[in-house]
C-alpha cells in the first residue's frame, strides 16, 4: 500500500511512525522543512526562553532504521484525485492512498494591512522573528530620547486569549520584570506596557470559568493589561485602532486570535468549511473521496460528542492518526470492521508563568492551579516533545531558567553588511 502524508505535525508525524516498518507499506512524508516543530513551546522561543533547536526534531533522524518512510522536503502545489497524483516543487509522487495533515496556519480574517503589520507565531522561524523584534526594538530604545517613542517601541501588544496569547504574555511580563531590567540597566521598564487583547468577555474562553478567573488573576499579577471585549480593528505598524475607537500605541503586534486549515489546491471547494477546514467521515475520509483523508487541524468531522467539530489541539491530531493507522491495517487486510473516531478528551490547560498554571480535567471533574497545575503542565509537555535530547534540554533549560530566573538566548541574528570594494 504507498501512502503519501503531507505535513510532518502531531498528526503526519504520528501516522508515519505508527506504520513504521509494517509489512506492506510504503509511506513517503512530505513537508517543507525537514524537521517537526513542537508548536505549544513557540511562545518560550520567541521570548528566548527555548533555543528553537530545544523543540525541533530533524524528520529523517526519527526514521534512522526505517525500512519503509522516506522524507522528501517540499511545497504542495495541488493534488489531481482523479489520477492519485501530488504535485509538488520537486516533482510528482503517486499514492494508492493520500493523507492531508497539513496542520492551520494564522488567520488574519482577510485583513491585509493586519497581516503585513502583525506579527503570527505558527512556525518556528515566525517565533525567532518576534524575538528578533522584541530584542531589536529595546536596542533602538537605548539610542532615543523622547519618552513617548521609547514607550511605544517597549510596548506589546497581543491579540487573542487563548492559551497562546495568555503564555506569551505572561512570559513577557516576566521577561520584564527579571531579564530585561539586568540586560538594559539604561532604560526604565516601567514604561515597558504588554497589552492583551481578547473579544470575549473572558480569557481562555474554551476552558473552565475557574481557569479563565485565575489565568487573569495571574496576568494583572505580573503586569499584563488585560482588555476583554476588545475586538482589534485597524493597526498600521504603528497605531492599535480598537471598535470602541480607543487607541494604543505599539511597534510590535502579535497576532494569536485565529487559526485557519491550510487546504491544498485540488480539494473540492464544496467540502471546505468555516476555518478553512476539509469536511471527513467518521473515519477522517475526505468527503466524496475513496482514499484521501484529512487529520488534526485541517480536518472537520461532526460526531454526536462534537456536532461542530473538534478541537484544534494536538491530542485531536494525535489520536485520530492512531485510529487511522489501525485501518490502514485492517484494510490491508481485507477486514470491514474499521474504527469510528471519537475524541476522549482528558483535559486542557495553559501557563502564565512560575508557578502559575491552570489545569482543567473532565473526568472526573477537577481543576489545578498555581504550582501543581505548573507542573502537570510541564510533565506533559516534557512528555509530548520528539527525543530524548530534547527532553533533556528542554527540562535543564527550564531548572537553570527556575533558579537563575535567566536564560542565554537572547541573541539577534541579522545578515552582516559586506563593505565591497573595487
Amino acid at each position: 500500500m504507498k501512502i503519501v502524508i503531507i505535513g510532518g505535525g502531531f498528526a503526519g508525524l504520528k501516522l508515519a511512525r505508527s506504520l513504521n516498518n509494517k509489512k506492506g507499506f510504503e509511506i513517503t512524508l512530505i513537508d517543507k522543512f525537514n524537521f517537526h516543530q513542537f508548536q505549544p513551546l513557540f511562545y518560550q522561543v520567541a521570548t528566548a526562553g527555548l533555543d528553537a533547536s530545544n523543540i525541533s526534531f530533524p524528520l529523517r533522524k526519527v526514521f534512522h532504521k526505517s525500512k519503509n518512510v522516506r522524507i522528501r522536503l517540499a511545497e504542495v502545489q495541488s493534488i489531481d484525485a482523479e489520477k492519485n497524483l501530488v504535485m509538488t516543487n520537486i516533482g510528482l509522487f503517486e499514492y494508492d492512498h493520500l493523507v492531508i495533515a497539513t496542520g492551520a496556519d494564522t488567520n488574519f480574517f482577510g485583513n491585509t494591512v493586519l497581516q503585513k503589520n502583525a506579527f503570527a507565531m505558527k512556525s518556528t522561524i515566525e517565533a525567532l522573528q518576534i524575538k528578533y523584534k522584541i530584542l531589536q526594538n529595546i536596542e533602538n530604545a537605548l539610542v532615543l530620547k523622547d519618552a513617548t517613542e521609547i514607550e511605544n517601541l517597549l510596548t506589546v501588544v497581543v491579540v487573542g486569549g487563548g492559551p497562546t496569547g495568555v503564555e506569551i504574555s505572561g512570559a513577557l511580563a516576566e521577561m520584564k520584570k527579571y531579564v530585561l531590567p539586568k540586560d538594559y540597566p539604561e532604560l526604565n521598564f516601567a514604561t515597558m506596557k504588554i497589552y492583551l487583547l481578547e473579544g470575549t468577555g473572558r480569557t481562555l474562553v474554551s476552558m473552565s470559568e475557574k481557569s479563565s478567573k485565575h489565568s487573569l488573576e495571574y496576568l494583572q499579577k505580573l503586569g499584563v493589561i488585560v482588555k476583554t471585549n476588545a475586538l482589534l480593528q485597524e493597526y498600521d505598524g504603528k497605531i492599535v485602532k480598537l471598535k470602541d475607537g480607543s487607541k494604543i500605541q505599539s511597534n510590535t503586534v502579535i497576532w494569536a486570535a485565529g487559526i485557519k486549515g491550510n487546504v491544498p489546491e485540488g480539494i473540492d471547494t464544496n467540502l471546505i468549511v468555516r476555518g478553512n477546514r476539509i469536511k471527513v467521515d467518521r473515519y477522517n475520509k475526505v468527503l466524496n473521496q475513496k482514499n484521501i483523508y484529512a487529520l488534526g487541524d485541517v480536518a472537520y468531522m461532526e460526531t454526536p460528542l462534537y456536532p461542530n467539530g473538534h478541537p484544534q489541539v494536538a491530542n485531536v491530531a494525535i489520536n485520530q492518526a492512531k485510529v487511522l493507522a489501525k485501518n490502514f491495517l485492517k484494510i490491508q487486510s481485507f477486514q470491514q470492521n474499521l474504527d469510528e473516531f471519537e475524541y476522549n478528551d482528558k483535559g486542557s490547560m495553559a501557563t502564565v508563568g512560575r508557578n502559575l498554571a491552570v489545569v482543567d480535567f473532565p473526568k472526573p471533574k477537577m481543576h489545578f492551579k498555581g504550582f501543581i497545575a505548573w507542573y502537570i503542565w510541564m510533565g506533559l509537555h516534557l512528555f509530548l516533545l520528539v527525543g530524548v535530547k530534547n527532553r533533556i534540554q528542554v527540562f535543564i533549560n527550564w531548572i537553570y531558567n527556575y533558579l537563575t530566573y535567566d536564560q542565554d538566548l537572547r541573541l539577534i541574528f541579522k545578515n552582516p553588511t559586506k563593505n565591497k570594494s573595487k
